[in-house]
């Protein structure tokens, strides 16, 4: 018999069908996705290339930017033990999580309040913080100076932790107004009538289930805290005493000279805070809007 000529193989419908939805997921998923990340991470390797970089190559132009030839850790040699970084850090830290404590403390009470109780002028007052969230603080650093000026707090990290929560309680209040009206009332309802007083409902009912909230008004109130500049740059004028973002720009800018090797280095380390409190809490603010949603 003769031997039979292979034939070759038409794609099959499911095939193509494969294809066509490999190619659809390319386009509207990973291209966008590919962009997003590449804009997103290309300033910290940026920040990162150039604070390794020498100042001899970091002013030759004929050299690829890109790419670091001889890397060197001078200009972190130099922020450490040249400048006052480490006090600089420690004074934001302080800062940040000190206010963003006031700030989560007052928006809690204030925002169940708001949102779970029944009295006079409580839609009014809900739209008063609304519309003080909405000020910027460029208007009133004038008058909150002369409130600090009076109370002799030039100088001090009370200065700071008394003024960032005029800006951060309202933000952090009109957020945790929509958690804390998502909850369900027949919850709270239950345990008021199992024994449970008013305070003790809001504890053990309502504040875990609205944690994932909580999570967020605490995470933004710390990179608002971490990274705020006007109120520090008046009411800190000591080297010693200043937080991060004041502290680089004056003393790492001289009139038209710029240090750039060690402002590159100090952006990416007072970045690194932020950044490893996002990644350590991402997982908890997932796992809460994930049981939220099944006990919903």
């Amino acid at each position: 018999m003769a031997a039979r000529v292979a034939r070759p193989r038409r794609l099959g419908p499911a095939r193509r069908q494969v294809g066509d939805r490999f190619a659809g997921r390319l386009f509207r998923v990973y291209i966008p996705v590919a962009i997003f990340t590449f804009v997103t991470l290309f300033p910290f390797y940026w920040m990162a290339i150039t604070s390794i970089k020498s100042n001899s190559e970091l002013l030759d132009h004929t050299k690829n930017p890109l790419f670091v030839l001889q890397p060197n850790l001078q200009n972190y040699a130099d922020l450490f033990f040249k400048t006052n970084f480490i006090h600089w850090t420690i004074n934001s830290a302080l800062v940040a999580i000190a206010s963003t404590s006031i700030s989560l403390l007052c928006s809690i009470l204030a925002g169940y309040s708001l949102a779970r109780l029944r009295y006079r002028g409580a839609n009014a007052i809900g739209w008063g913080v609304f519309v003080t969230y909405l000020v910027p603080p460029t208007l009133l650093f004038l008058p909150m100076a002369f409130v600090i000026a009076q109370l002799h707090l030039f100088n001090n990290y009370l200065s700071l932790i008394l003024t960032y929560p005029t800006f951060l309680i309202p933000f952090c209040t009109w957020l945790l107004m929509g958690y804390f009206r998502g909850i369900p009332r027949e919850l709270e309802e239950a345990a008021l009538v199992d024994g449970a007083s008013r305070v003790q409902a809001m504890v053990r009912v309502v504040i875990p289930l609205a944690l994932p909230g909580i999570l967020s008004a605490g995470m933004f109130a710390f990179t608002l805290s971490w990274g705020e500049f006007l109120y520090a740059l008046v009411f800190m004028n000591d080297t010693v005493v200043k937080t991060v973002p004041v502290g680089v720009v004056n003393e790492l800018i001289k009139g038209d000279e710029f240090f750039w090797g060690e402002l590159m280095a100090a952006a990416l380390l007072g970045s690194i805070p932020v950044a490893l409190l996002y990644s350590f809490f991402v997982d908890y603010f997932v796992a809460g809007m994930t049981a939220g949603a099944v006990k919903g």
